[in-house]
């Protein structure tokens, strides 16, 4: 059966390059942020220089501690965290971290993060040196913003224009991951690429909440959390094909509850370019390689030589 888990027929290889604004990439399959860490975690278990490319957990100008313990718990069909984008600071990533990563083959995409629009511009600042490996920077709107009225940066258009400007301070190009939590997100795609972003990630997590049975108070520490896996997968899609629809030449990746080859396909129907594997490795580290290799099984099936011919084909079939 297309898209099941386990892959019974070898087709020919499939050409994976697809261009995502002016970044090429040897994949259409990356990781998501915050599910890959910020280096090497994944490669024993992953070639990551076979996939589209690494995307990092968001990082700031500034080490940050994060949210209380505990910070994840599983729900039926995914799983809710509240880890709050704890991390070491980019300097300690360009230091520390990226050196071992490049040394994979993997290329690299850095998601960023602030509590203001000062906070942006500062972090991208520090990257705009960083080695030709690192492609693009991710640009995570789903932070409160602590100058305003607290809400996510990625629920007004106009903060995240500004956020996206303040970015380009790291002289690559910029994708910017949108929050589905909101229904301004055609609004909002529309504001970053008037900024200058490239690309738009869609989705983010979904907010919600998980009470313990004996304590009736939160599960995790911070109270409520973010919502990932394959319970958001059919948001996620709809979101995509909504931007889509709206924007026809915006560039898209799609995440969210990815976890087979024809769960990756549906975002491609929806109108995505490429897409990021998550929550699905928590349980299987490997799993952003079987998914690849589902994804272009696939791809091949149909008739499709590359993911350009894909592309072509959806279309035709869809009218």
């Amino acid at each position: 059966m297309i898209g099941s888990r386990r892959r019974t027929e070898r087709f020919e290889p499939v050409d994976g390059r697809v261009h995502i604004g002016s970044v090429t990439l040897r994949s259409p399959v990356l990781t998501a942020s915050g599910t890959a860490g910020y280096g090497t975690e994944l490669a024993p278990y992953v070639d990551l220089s076979t996939i589209g490319a690494v995307v990092t957990k968001s990082i700031a100008h500034f080490q940050w501690d994060g949210n209380p313990a505990p910070r994840v718990h599983t729900v039926p069909a995914g799983m809710v965290n509240a880890v709050g984008l704890q991390g070491p600071g980019v300097r300690h990533w360009l230091d520390d971290e990226l050196p071992a990563l490049i040394d994979t083959g993997a290329d690299i995409v850095c998601s960023i993060w602030g509590r203001s629009v000062d906070d942006y511009a500062k972090v991208a600042a520090m990257l705009a040196n960083a080695p030709k490996q690192v492609v693009a920077v991710e640009v995570n709107l789903s932070c409160p913003n602590l100058e305003g009225r607290g809400s996510m940066f990625a629920h007004d258009a106009r903060l995240s224009a500004e956020v996206i400007a303040a970015s380009a301070a790291c002289g690559r190009p910029l994708w910017a991951k949108l929050s589905p939590n909101t229904d301004r997100i055609i609004e909002v795609a529309s504001a970053v690429a008037n900024a200058g972003a490239e690309a738009v990630t869609m989705v983010n997590t979904l907010l919600g909440m998980v009470y313990d049975r004996t304590t009736f108070r939160p599960v995790l520490g911070n109270g409520g959390g973010g919502v990932s896996g394959p319970a958001i997968h059919p948001i996620a899609v709809r979101a995509v094909a909504d931007v889509r629809s709206a924007l026809h030449d915006l560039p898209i990746i799609g995440v969210g509850g990815i976890v087979d080859g024809w769960s990756a396909a549906e975002f491609f129907i929806a109108g995505a370019n490429a897409i990021q594997v998550g929550t699905a490795t928590f349980a299987e580290p490997a799993a952003v390689g079987r998914i690849q290799g589902e994804l272009f099984d696939l791809v091949a099936s149909r008739g499709c030589s590359s993911m350009v011919e894909f592309s072509e084909h959806i279309s035709r079939a869809i009218g």
